[in-house]
């Protein structure tokens, strides 16, 4: 069953839907899909359904009777029937729905399923009831039922511990944002350094372009102010409050104001529990709840330190709320009131050039070396990326790595493959190549399995003056990547060699690397579903000879026949 023309990407969660609505074996199976907000769950929901003639209800925020008279009234009108059904409880609406895969495989939907379990908190124990095992009305369908819902902490819980459901899943389907490539891609961005501020803001949630923006896209980099004014700073657009509701929109959010705070400390970058903390004007004991709901909800990011276990700092994991943190709070009023966005964008560009572009792009950064970066280049299969620090004990200092790349050992600790530095406003030189050299060297005193041999990464949004550049054409243990590199092998960037050129001419030695790609394909970015270890392999002509481009893939690529 081929995917749907107008569904942009979501190849495997496709083929993985449709493998489960499409099972033949005998017995109701059950499965969830969840996932954050306005990533196109529902979308690729009723696109199954339409497919494959099957049932989709989605769930309003109401009391129990009104959803049972709902659900009653869809299904009747999916089975033609004179009326609606009426159902006295959860229990036959479950008979109900294992009842309509009797003759053959088909796809069940319930969307916003934590609406309902909220109105009804024993729906959960209700359905673990109707898939019972040796249960009859079970054992003779073949529904496939998939509960779908954008609350993380209630989707997560559903199927763990000793959930009422905990082993009755044959499919947990979680549908994530687009990496930075595919947000490129679907944005129609072909300029790196613009795809990057695009990315900076917007993240990859789909609905941002085609719902919130109605597709305005930036007709290129001089058109970037302009398409923040007129989308993101407009108070008209959805766009201006969106990262207010998404707060609004967690159910496990008490007390909002306080998250507003965490969240704009972290944007402030006070990224340490102490920080943040300091920041709020907090205990640091009194941030363990609200920072791990925050994680919970799939809002924040919680990064240990490469070398220092007892130490993590947090990132916000949708842009837009950095964003919003970093230059929208502190000027709200007058974004709200003002005729000219434009001049309150201007008056915030270092504000969004530190806090939103730079902690971004190191971000970036450190996905790309994860993801997308050649073997041979990181010295190694990369299977942790982090940032660290390390101390200077002569110096009595800390140095702070924004990449440390461990590699794949069979025995004894993960060696240290790679470190590298990120600049974003920065042209980098030989004295930032230094700075690793010696931190290198004080790893490898440290007793670091691997340091001594590990590869120095620079990256830079600014470029690289000439004697760096001679150095790593010199030295095969040096490699310089810009944010033409870290797009290299889009198909939506192979068409711009000028800029190419020009990043070449300051980059005697690059790291192109770009994902294999089937002949009139569009390139398709790493996932973190399917074998991490399953790569394919594209080659990209360097000066010095060598092959440096590699990438990774999912595990199931085809579209389903």
């Amino acid at each position: 069953m081929r995917k749907p023309g107008d569904m942009f990407d979501r190849d495997f969660e496709w083929i993985e839907l449709v493998s489960f609505a499409a099972d033949a074996r005998p017995g109701a199976t059950l499965g969830v899909v969840s996932g954050r907000r306005r990533q196109g769950k529902t979308f690729l929901l009723r696109a199954l359904c339409q497919a494959t003639g099957g049932f989709y209800f989605a769930a309003e925020e109401a009391t129990d009777g009104e959803s049972l008279r709902r659900i009653g009234s869809d299904l009747g009108a999916h089975l033609g029937t004179p009326a609606p059904l009426e159902f006295r409880d959860w229990r036959e609406v479950a008979d109900a729905l294992l009842a309509l895969g009797r003759n053959g495989p088909v796809p069940v939907v319930i969307d916003e399923f934590p609406y309902l379990a909220r109105a009804n908190p024993s729906l959960p124990s209700i359905v673990q009831n109707a898939f019972g095992p040796r249960r009859a009305e079970r054992e003779q369908s073949r529904t496939r039922l998939l509960l779908c819902g954008s609350a993380l902490p209630f989707m997560g819980g559903l199927l763990a511990g000793s959930a009422p459901l905990r082993g009755r899943a044959g499919l947990e389907l979680i549908v994530p944002t687009l990496d930075y490539r595919n947000a490129a891609e679907f944005w129609n961005v072909q300029d790196p350094v613009l795809a990057l501020k695009v990315h900076a803001i917007a993240g990859g949630t789909p609905a941002y372009r085609r719902e919130f923006a109605r597709d305005d896209t930036p007709a290129g980099p001089g058109d970037f102010d302009g398409w923040v004014t007129r989308t993101v700073l407009n108070p008209a657009s959805p766009l201006f409050r969106e990262a207010r509701y998404l707060l609004a929109d967690e159910p496990d959010l008490r007390d909002i104001g306080l998250y507003h705070s965490v969240l704009a400390a972290i944007a402030e970058g006070n990224s340490t529990r102490g920080g943040i903390a300091s920041y709020i004007g907090r205990k640091s004991g009194d941030l363990a709840h609200p920072l791990n709901v925050l994680q919970d909800c799939g809002l924040v990011v919680r990064e240990p330190d490469a070398f220092k276990e007892n130490r993590s700092t947090f990132r916000i994991a949708e842009p837009l709320i950095t964003f919003y943190h970093a230059v929208m709070r502190p000027i709200w009023s007058d974004l709200e009131h003002t005729r000219d966005a434009g001049r309150l964008w201007q008056r915030s560009q270092r504000r969004f050039t530190s806090n939103v572009l730079g902690p971004h792009f190191e971000q970036v950064c450190r996905y790309w070396t994860r993801h997308f970066a050649a073997e041979e280049t990181v010295g190694g299969i990369p299977i942790r990326v982090e940032s660290g620090t390390v101390h200077d004990v002569s110096a009595k200092t800390n140095h702070q790595l924004d990449v440390v790349v461990f590699g794949l050992e069979d025995e004894g600790p993960e060696p240290v493959i790679a470190i590298g530095e990120v600049k974003w406003n920065e042209v980098m030189s030989v004295t930032h190549l230094d700075r690793l050299r010696h931190i290198r060297g004080l790893l490898t005193a440290q007793g670091r399995p691997g340091a001594a041999g590990a590869r120095l990464l620079c990256f830079s949004g600014a470029g690289f003056t000439d004697g760096l550049s001679r150095e790593a054409g010199r030295h095969a243990d040096v490699a310089l990547a810009g944010p033409a590199e870290l797009y290299a092998g889009s198909a939506a960037l192979r068409s711009r060699p000028q800029a190419a050129n020009q990043t070449n001419r300051v980059q005697r030695r690059s790291l192109a690397a770009g994902p294999a790609e089937r002949p009139g394909r569009p390139l398709r970015s790493a996932r973190h579903q399917g074998n991490p270890r399953r790569r394919s392999t594209a080659t990209a002509a360097c000066p010095r000879g060598r092959t440096i481009g590699r990438s990774t893939r999912r595990s199931c690529r085809a579209d389903v026949a």
